[in-house]
């Protein structure tokens, strides 16, 4: 596997500061999301960890720390063959998502934007 000159070779995890982690848990997994980690830590936390289907990045559902905001824009980019279906879909379950899917025209693909219960923006994007 090829790797930087750092040693770095792939982003395995990133997270997202979740104050209640069962409802987050229930939300990921609503939207077909697979749970691989919860497990204790540090004496009084839990680490959790959801992927999607078909991927190998994860996201880590981790109590938020003393001072961090919650309810951040993630910077996290999910994809759908199909984004109006896929923002249909969401809409009739009552997910927070934006009105409507945002086309620019190329090279920016279709996208929209959807909350989690705890307020953190994720967005997803139809590949061309």
């Amino acid at each position: 596997m090829p790797t930087t000159a750092t040693g770095i070779n792939e982003i395995s995890l990133v997270i997202i500061p979740t104050p209640d982690q069962d409802r987050s848990i229930e939300f990921y997994e609503s939207l077909g999301f697979e749970k691989r980690t919860d497990v204790a830590f540090g004496g009084r936390y839990r680490w959790v960890e959801v992927y999607p289907p078909s991927g190998t990045t994860g996201i880590a559902l981790a109590p938020p720390r003393e001072g961090d905001a919650v309810g951040v824009q993630t910077g996290i980019t999910l994809t759908s063959e199909d984004i109006d279906a896929t923002h249909d879909e969401l809409s009739s379950r009552g997910v927070d998502v934006d009105a409507e899917v945002q086309r620019m025209g190329d090279p920016v693909p279709p996208m929209f934007w959807f909350r989690d219960p705890a307020g953190n923006a994720l967005m997803i994007v139809q590949p061309s």
